[in-house]
C-alpha cells in the first residue's frame, strides 16, 4: 500500500513540476576587440532568449558598452545604455527583435541582434533601420537567424 502511495504523489509532485514557469537563464555576451566574424564583435552576436532571460554583457576588451538602437526593439521595451568598460545584466521581459550596438564602435559594425520569445511584430522595423554598409553587412546573417 505505501508503495502505491508512493507513486501517487510522485505522479502529482512531477505534474505540478511541469506545470510550473521554466527558470530564467543568464547567458553571456562577450564585447571584443577580436572574434568571430572579426574586430570590434560581440560573441555571440545572435542570442535566442525566452522572456524572463538575461544576458551579461561582459567587457572583456575594454572601451566597449551597449546599447540599444533606435528603432530597433519591441514597443514599450526598456531603453538599455550601459557604462564604458563595465559589465552589466539585461533581463527581456518583452517579446521581440533587439538590435544592440557599441557606441564607440558602432561606425566598425559591432551589433548584436536579440530575439526573445517567439513573437516578431517588430522584425521588418528592425530590418528597415538604416546603418552604414559595414553594419549592414554585419546584421544580414543575423536577421536571417531571426526568421
Amino acid at each position: 500500500m505505501a508503495l502505491k502511495h508512493l507513486m501517487v504523489a510522485v505522479t502529482l509532485l512531477s505534474g505540478v513540476a511541469s506545470a510550473l514557469p521554466a527558470a530564467a537563464e543568464e547567458f553571456t555576451v562577450k564585447a571584443l576587440n577580436n572574434g568571430p566574424g572579426g574586430s570590434m564583435v560581440f560573441d555571440p552576436a545572435f542570442v535566442k532568449l525566452k522572456p524572463g532571460d538575461s544576458i551579461k554583457f561582459v567587457q572583456t576588451d575594454k572601451g566597449h558598452n551597449v546599447e540599444t538602437i533606435k528603432g530597433m526593439a519591441p514597443e514599450g521595451a526598456e531603453y538599455v545604455k550601459t557604462v564604458v568598460s563595465q559589465d552589466a545584466v539585461v533581463t527581456f521581459d518583452k517579446e521581440g527583435v533587439y538590435g544592440f550596438k557599441c557606441a564607440p564602435h558602432y561606425i566598425m559594425g559591432m551589433v548584436a541582434l536579440v530575439v526573445v520569445g517567439d513573437k516578431r511584430d517588430n522584425l521588418e522595423a528592425a530590418k528597415s533601420v538604416p546603418h552604414n554598409k559595414l553594419t549592414q553587412k554585419r546584421f544580414e546573417p543575423l536577421f536571417a537567424q531571426a526568421q
